[in-house]
């Protein structure tokens, strides 16, 4: 049995509860644009697969079995779940050019610095193989535990932990040209 926060706003959202739903959405939404991001490097295809999740949670709140796995959990598997199916769809459509993104950060002057930054992490993350960005972003972007992040992935705690220990090892490797303190030395 598991302790879920979640589970009476879940029960509540699959009974037609429309206050339960917009707090479900509030409370979720923005952590999976952010855990999508991390793994797509595309806004607007984050924005799509956050959007994806939550109609999926919506549509699975009245079958919900409270006890089995935490909601949480169930819902970050679907989000990671989607991602992999665009980029493998992304794999067969390959293009040598990336496509522009919307800035809705600071100023040109001040947030030059932090975006080439971002930039930089980002392409570090999307060079990771799939299973070590994923360690990666779910426990420290997502900051999801590492038991919580191995049921997740599906694999032991050991072995999320070696996942992290390779990504963390390929993200200074690719980052080592940026102040030592931004990765973790």
């Amino acid at each position: 049995m598991t302790n879920d926060p979640d589970e009476d706003l879940v029960l509540r959202v699959g009974r037609g509860d429309a206050a339960a739903a917009r707090a479900l959405v509030a409370g979720k939404l923005p952590r999976m644009v952010r855990l999508a991001y991390r793994m797509l490097g595309d806004l607007q295809a984050a924005e799509d697969v956050a959007q994806e999740a939550m109609l999926r949670a919506w549509k699975q709140a009245p079958a919900w079995q409270p006890g089995a796995a935490r909601f949480d959990t169930w819902l970050h598997r679907v989000a990671i779940n989607l991602c992999y199916d665009r980029l493998r769809r992304r794999r067969e459509v390959l293009s040598d050019t990336l496509p522009e993104q919307v800035d809705d950060g600071p100023s040109p002057d001040q947030g030059w610095i932090d975006r080439d930054q971002s930039r930089q992490v980002q392409a570090a993350l999307a060079a990771l193989p799939e299973r070590q960005r994923e360690a990666v972003v779910l426990c420290h972007f997502q900051e999801l535990s590492q038991t919580e992040a191995a049921e997740l992935m599906s694999v032991s705690v050991e072995a999320l932990e070696s996942l992290l220990a390779r990504g963390r090892r390929g993200l200074r490797t690719a980052l080592s040209d940026l102040a030592p303190e931004r990765i973790g030395r």
